[in-house]
Parts: C-alpha cells; sequence; structure tokens
C-alpha cells in the first residue's frame, strides 16, 4: 500500500475516525518494515470538519467539483483578457455553484448523521472560492485532501493570498519592469477588479432582489394566514355559541326525559293495579256462576 492509497482512505473517514485508523496504519507500515512509510503516514494532519465536508463533495460529486475548478481556469483566463462581460458572467456563476455545492456539503453530512452550523458551510464556501484562485489548493480538493478551512483575497495573481491555518501562499515575486509596462500592467489589474467588483454588484443586487421577492412572497402568506386565523377565530366563536345553546336544549330535553320516565312508571304500576282488579273481578262472577 502506497502514502496515496493511505491517505485516500484517511481523508474519506469522519475525523473522530481518523486518529485510530492513521494509527492502525502505522502500525501496519512497522509490521511490513516499511519505516519511511510509516513516518510519512503519521505525518498526516487529522482533517476538521470543514476539511472532511469539502472532502465529502470531491469524492461524492466530483463531477460538480471539477466543473467548479474549471470555471476557475475560465475565470483566470478572462482576467488575463480583461474580457469584462466574461468575467462578470462567469463570477456570478461562481458564487452560485460555490453557494449550491456548501449546501450540498450540509446534505452529505446530514445523511451520515452529522449536523453541520451555518459558519461550518460559509467556510467551506470560502475553501472552494480559494481553491478557484490557489492550483494548490484546487489540487487538494480535487483529490479530496482538504486538511482545515482556506480563504482568500482578490482574485487570480494580481492579488492571491490563500490562508490555510498560520500558513499563507503567495505568488513569487517577479523581476522589476519597466515603468511603463508595470503602469500598464497596474491598470490592467485594476480593470480587472472593477469588472470583478461590477460582478459581485450585480450578484448582490441579484440576491438582494431575491431575497425582496422571498420576503414579499412570505407577507403575503402571512396576511393571508392572519386573514384565515380571523375567520376561523369567528367561526369557533359561533360553534362556542351553538354548543352553549345545545347544551341548553340537552338540559331541557333531559329534563323532559326524567319527567317523561316518571310518568312511564307510574302509568306501568296503575295498569298493573288495573290488571289485578279487572282479575278479582272475573273470578268473583266465575264464582256466582
Amino acid at each position: 500500500m502506497t502514502l496515496d492509497d493511505v491517505a485516500d482512505e484517511l481523508y474519506g473517514l469522519d475525523p473522530g475516525e481518523f486518529v485510530e485508523a492513521r494509527t492502525a496504519q502505522v502500525t501496519a507500515a512497522r509490521d511490513n518494515k516499511d519505516r519511511a512509510l510509516a513516518t510519512e503516514i503519521g505525518k498526516l494532519r487529522k482533517p476538521t470538519v470543514v476539511g472532511w465536508l469539502v472532502n465529502l463533495l470531491a469524492r461524492e460529486l466530483p463531477d460538480e467539483v471539477g466543473a467548479l475548478l474549471a470555471l476557475g481556469d475560465a475565470l483566470r483566463d478572462a482576467q488575463r483578457h480583461l474580457s469584462g462581460p466574461d468575467l462578470r458572467r462567469l463570477t456570478t456563476q461562481r458564487q452560485q455553484v460555490v453557494r449550491a455545492l456548501a449546501r450540498k456539503a450540509g446534505e452529505l453530512a446530514a445523511d451520515r448523521g452529522r449536523t453541520v452550523g451555518e459558519d461550518a458551510l460559509r467556510d467551506v464556501g470560502q475553501t472552494l472560492h480559494a481553491a478557484l484562485a490557489d492550483a494548490d489548493t484546487a489540487e487538494q480538493v480535487r483529490r479530496g485532501r482538504v486538511v482545515t478551512a482556506a480563504s482568500y483575497s482578490g482574485f487570480g495573481p494580481a492579488g492571491l493570498t490563500v490562508v490555510q491555518g498560520k500558513s499563507a501562499t503567495k505568488p513569487p515575486k517577479s523581476e522589476p519592469e519597466k515603468p511603463m509596462k508595470a503602469k500598464k500592467s497596474q491598470e490592467r489589474d485594476l480593470d480587472a477588479e472593477r469588472a470583478e467588483a461590477e460582478a459581485e454588484l450585480a450578484d448582490a443586487t441579484s440576491g438582494a432582489d431575491e431575497i425582496r421577492g422571498a420576503l414579499d412572497d412570505a407577507n403575503a402568506e402571512l396576511g393571508q394566514a392572519r386573514s384565515t386565523l380571523t375567520d376561523i377565530d369567528h367561526r369557533i366563536e359561533e360553534l362556542r355559541a351553538e354548543l352553549e345553546h345545545a347544551e341548553q336544549e340537552r338540559q331541557f330535553t333531559r329534563n323532559a326525559e326524567k319527567a317523561s320516565a316518571e310518568a312511564v312508571h307510574r302509568g306501568e304500576r296503575e295498569l298493573e293495579a288495573a290488571e289485578r282488579r279487572v282479575e278479582a273481578a272475573r273470578r268473583a262472577l266465575d264464582d256466582l256462576g
């Protein structure tokens, strides 16, 4: 078994299972007299919950994650060629896809009996954004070996800063350029940043409009619910009045039923007495011949 094989297995596990499984792999490597492999396995870091969520995405939804990372290539190309419309369109698409994948990460965790908070899902989104900007982070995401959350500042070579834990990866410094060339480069960077800012604004505006529409719908539903509740309350009052009247009628009928029952009992006793009298009179007549 190679280090890649072990890493693939370990980073597919729940974080709570990682340390025990890593120890077992180290022991197995030592038993096989492969001390170098045992040492390398021991260096593998336990993933955070965010790292585990990103790794879940890479393993369960490789096509969707691959499409997102390919989108990062398109964004960098649009920035290099200063294609403002393309950059705005791709930036909006990037944000939509990242949000969707972050939500799916939460669903995948729920399928495994784990509930994750909004902060963790937000960090998943930040890590995916960082993967779009940095090739090393993208490779970690693609292979499902993310250890911890990553974040980024800016996009592309002009302002990339990817942070994982306390380490940072920044692009190497280029050789000094001539003043005019440097100025043009700065202008290109500024144009690209402006295009991305416009895309961010368009996406934020679209998101606000979507939320505003949802709020309008919610208010309409609230008004309908309150109206229905008022109708139900009125109906309850009417039913209570009907119930009170029915209870009064029931009491009246119960009294009538009691009186009728007593009359029946009296009639039965009187009938028995009358029948005894008839029988006595018949016997007396028979005796007289």
